[in-house]
């Protein structure tokens, strides 16, 4: 079959939020400053991790891996997103494309898998605090957190070579601001049925499967914090784990929403909406969520910014 892929020569249309042309400097000025924000509060965790000895904790490893990720995350689209928003010009070329989209499965891949890491960790702190150390050692930190991205990484060494290599007979127009899986299989002038059960069953296995490892973690939690006796006890539990808890309900709720319905069947203006959501909102909200209800991270920040002064 002879594809006619003009989009490899050309690259590919970007359409986003072109459909209303009046929203769009609006658009540009709260994704420059949330991106900002983003920006801003994910380097200032790890900084603050790097700089504070006190802070070198299997809790706080995994906080800045996330905070890099959550750089990664949005780097890996919004500038490309705020450029388009500001002009006419609504072009990526294919080699951008490619790389937008192999970083956008990576990365997302790893958060999910980190997340689950994430909770482990936190039912070793709170179910068994005398053997926290012993059970979450270094080593196993790093192995963790290298499963993470070493399986992220296969998601996307498998999913984007074969989406990308879709014949479109030459269309080129993304309705999306990002060269997203779902948008560009959509795209597809052939049966990409085969492309989409493989990214459910990718789907199932880095989204379900971790959101499962998490629940059953937060019931482990759940049911040792009912049954310690000690008021301060719970509160310290439950103030240790409401961060991660939060975080999680932002990111797994857009993300599970638009990756587990088979054939992508959520609306294109939906999807654009989740995207950003998961994209850019919650990358901005984390360091916020963590720093706001975690005293350790204030008083190293505090620490950090009196020695710079």
């Amino acid at each position: 079959m002879e594809r006619c892929n003009d989009s490899a020569e050309y690259g590919f249309i970007l359409l986003g939020f072109s459909d209303r042309p009046k929203l769009e400097l609006v658009l540009f000025i709260v994704n420059f400053a949330l991106y900002s924000v983003a920006v801003l509060g994910n380097s200032t965790i790890i900084l603050v991790y790097i700089l504070d000895p006190r802070l070198h904790t299997p809790m706080y490893f995994f906080l800045a891996n996330l905070s890099f990720l959550d750089l990664c995350f949005s780097t890996s689209c919004i500038p490309q997103m705020l450029v388009n928003l500001w002009g006419p010009d609504k072009t990526i070329s294919y080699a951008g494309c490619v790389v937008q989209l192999f970083s956008f499965l990576s990365v997302g891949s790893v958060e999910c898998i980190l997340l689950a890491v994430m909770a482990y960790d936190r039912y070793a702190a709170v179910c068994k605090p005398l053997h926290y150390l012993v059970i979450m050692h270094p080593q196993l930190c790093l192995r963790l957190v290298a499963v993470a991205w070493g399986s992220g990484l296969v998601n996307a060494i498998v999913m984007c070579p074969l989406t990308m290599t879709l014949s479109r007979c030459g269309r080129r127009r993304v309705n999306h601001f990002l060269c997203e899986m779902p948008a560009l299989i959509k795209m597809a002038c052939v049966d990409a049925r085969a492309v989409e059960m493989l990214a459910f069953t990718f789907a199932i296995l880095i989204v379900l499967l971790p959101l499962a490892l998490i629940l059953v973690s937060y019931g482990h939690i759940a049911a040792a914090v009912l049954k310690m006796r000690s008021a301060a006890g719970r509160r310290k539990a439950v103030s240790t784990c409401s961060s991660h808890l939060t975080v999680v309900s932002l990111f797994y709720g857009s993300i599970t929403y638009m990756y587990m319905q088979p054939g992508n069947s959520a609306s294109q203006d939906q999807g654009k909406l989740l995207t950003l959501f998961y994209n850019l909102v919650t990358p901005t909200l984390n360091p916020l969520i963590y720093t706001l209800r975690n005293k350790e991270v204030k008083g190293a920040l505090t620490k950090v910014l009196g020695r710079q002064h």
